[in-house]
């Protein structure tokens, strides 16, 4: 593999870079900055997905046929990098990079022509219904359940770390509907409309002050029965598919390159004794291996997309892409909460407070710690590093 990019790549990037810095509006980008963690402002999230829709970029890694770009893998790299990089919200994740990708792949047509086009350009945002209370990882023990009642499933019991719920329109949720068969058997995936009757969101308090992560209830909620994705009982399939999906995805390689941008910046701004930060030996080591890492991880990511010979199942891949990512999100956001010391315990308040104008508090300062905290949850969500580790074991050394 050759380890650069090369002259038609730079020039895909400039025309990207130059693009991205036309229809961003200045307002998002400052907010974006300020922040508290990784949940972009939904107003601001819809607000930039319609300008990449305008643009034909908002789906980049879909089929050209379901509105994507055509670009290679790595120019979607390069577009994904230069995105976080110019602090432009993130993606509407749930919807362009999972459940999208399950529809297109295994939804009927009317559920194509339905919620494709509303994820596209951002107008419905959605949440994914997987953990539970006794069911995190180990998606075959669920224990919501929906009974088939001529032309609806009437689906009972309830949802936990379900990130965005009480802002969303709609809900990719993993129900039981075979109490008695296998378990890899007798989940399905419904598409379930969060105004229904029946649906309780609490949203549950973080040690970071947000509150983004909800509790769904479900009590005897009606779900038309043409909202079924594929299969009954394929669930586990599509639920698979998803989360490989979402592992590759969650090298969360750009948000951690940019919080690497930023940790470069505190060092700049921060002083200590008259001078900044980064010309202290022990901070520039620090950054410096924390560089290195994120570097190999970037490249690492790399290798997955050039479609790189391995003797391992891209399943071996996509988990160590996920357990180094966790690491990595929390060695980033942990460093620039060393660097900011005393100043790292100061409350901002949220994103749309207007910026900083004193030299000592500059935006950068701003949520660092908040971001740290949620950064605590990286090697839990998504498939613990634990359960991560175990699927390493068994596809990639055969333990």
């Amino acid at each position: 593999m050759k380890v650069q990019f090369d002259e038609e790549d730079e020039a895909f990037r400039q025309m990207v870079r130059s693009r991205i810095a036309e229809i961003l509006a200045v307002d998002i980008r400052g907010r974006q900055r300020r922040i508290l963690s990784s949940a972009s402002d939904l107003e601001d999230q819809r607000r930039w997905f319609a300008a990449l829709d305008a643009q034909g970029w908002s789906v980049p890694a879909w089929p050209v046929e379901v509105g994507g770009t055509g670009w290679s893998p790595l120019q979607r790299f390069i577009f994904e990098d230069e995105m976080y990089a110019a602090d432009a919200p993130e993606f509407n994740w749930m919807g362009s990079h999972m459940v999208g990708p399950v529809l297109y792949t295994f939804g009927s047509e009317a559920q194509k022509a339905r919620f494709l086009p509303s994820i596209r350009n951002g107008k419905e945002i959605w949440a994914q219904g997987f953990s539970e209370p006794s069911s995190g990882s180990d998606l075959a023990s669920l224990r919501t359940q929906a009974r088939r009642e001529t032309e609806h499933y009437v689906v009972s019991g309830s949802k936990i770390w379900t990130s965005g719920a009480f802002e969303a329109d709609w809900l990719f949720c993993l129900v039981k509907t075979d109490a008695q068969g296998k378990p890899q058997r007798s989940v399905s995936c419904l598409l379930i409309d969060l105004k229904t009757p029946g649906i309780t969101i609490r949203r549950i308090q973080q040690m970071n002050g947000e509150a983004h992560l909800c509790e769904v209830f479900f009590d005897e909620v009606r779900v038309p029965v043409e909202n079924l994705v594929g299969e009954q009982g394929a669930g586990w399939t599509y639920a698979k598919f998803l989360l490989d999906h979402e592992r590759t995805t969650s090298s969360f390689v750009f948000w951690i390159k940019r919080e690497l941008a930023r940790t470069r910046e505190l060092g700049r701004v921060i002083l200590r004794g008259g001078r900044p930060l980064i010309e202290d030996t022990y901070w520039s080591r620090r950054l410096a291996i924390a560089a290195a890492e994120i570097e190999a991880h970037e490249w690492s990511v790399l290798r997955v997309l050039s479609e790189e010979r391995s003797d391992f199942p891209i399943s071996a891949g996509a988990s160590v892409l996920k357990v180094k990512g966790a690491e990595l999100q929390q060695t980033i956001t942990g460093l620039q909460v060393d660097m900011l010391g005393d100043q790292s315990l100061r409350d901002y308040g949220g994103s749309r407070n207007p910026p900083s104008t004193d030299p000592l508090w500059p935006d950068v300062v701003q949520g660092r710690t908040s971001r740290a905290m949620a950064a605590r949850a990286a090697t839990i969500y998504g498939g613990s590093q634990q359960i991560q580790k175990n699927i390493l074991a068994k596809l990639a050394l055969g333990l």
